[in-house]
């Protein structure tokens, strides 16, 4: 038996040499076309996400726009009219009847004013009110 030539050993290493390379080169292209697909797969959830989350961000500014288009809406209203300045003619009665001396029952009952409000014209229009007012 012959030993095989140095140059048929050299050409032997070149041909394994290659084999391996390639086979490492296709198991790392194989790995590498893996993680691409879960990046992308990956990348295609994240951007679900974001239009899901940028579909609820515009259901909020639709809401605010609404709801600013209402109070725009209330301001360009005009206001209730302001109630004149003369008192009611039932507080007119009411201002008579504490200026004659009568009572907080009497201008409750007569009148229709509330306990409070009875006090209140009793203090500014009965006769004690009037008499301090002359002191002044």
């Amino acid at each position: 038996m012959t030993l095989p030539s140095a140059d048929f050993l050299l050409i032997a290493g070149r041909a394994v040499f290659l084999v391996f390379s390639f086979v490492v080169a296709a198991v790392s292209f194989t790995a590498w076309r893996g993680a691409t697909r879960r990046q992308t797969a990956e990348v295609l959830s994240q951007s679900q996400l974001v239009l899901q989350r940028l579909a609820e961000l515009e259901a909020r500014v639709d809401a605010a726009r609404s709801a600013v288009a209402e109070l725009s809406e209330r301001l360009e209203r005009p206001a209730a009219p302001v109630p004149s300045s003369s008192p009611s003619p039932g507080y007119q009665i009411a201002i008579r009847l504490a200026r004659g001396g009568a009572s907080r029952e009497e201008l409750m009952s007569g009148c229709g004013l509330t306990l409070a409000e009875a006090e209140l014209v009793r203090r500014l229009h009965g006769p004690h009110a009037a008499e301090l007012r002359q002191v002044s």
